[in-house]
């Protein structure tokens, strides 16, 4: 078996996973979290932080950082858009792929 054809089959199991995805996406949508003051406003502002410049070279390491810091700036628009108080909680309905992202990042 060469390279390439390792390469086919990911590309099929990607296509799967999509397909598992859309199901999920049509059946959960969104998930609704609750969140402390303190990290509702440490993601509204990742939201409005400017960065200046592109990124450059990066490594691997850089990349994932940059992409976690990306997906945290997300929730911070989703909380300035739709994000109600709750006393000292902020509920939200985080679509999943945010909530995932979440996830992933705590483990």
């Amino acid at each position: 078996m060469n390279d390439q054809e390792q390469y086919v089959r990911y590309q099929e199991d990607s296509k799967v996973l999509a397909a598992i995805g859309a199901r999920v996406e049509a059946q959960v949508g969104r998930a609704t979290v609750r969140l402390p003051k303190a990290l509702a406003e440490a993601a509204v502002a990742a939201w409005d932080r400017d960065e200046l410049g592109g990124p450059g070279e990066e490594t691997h390491e850089q990349y994932a950082l940059r992409d976690c810091a990306a997906e945290l700036a997300l929730i911070g628009l989703a909380i300035s858009q739709r994000g109600r108080w709750e006393n000292e909680e902020l509920i939200i309905d985080l679509d999943v792929a945010s909530a995932g992202a979440a996830l992933r990042a705590s483990q």
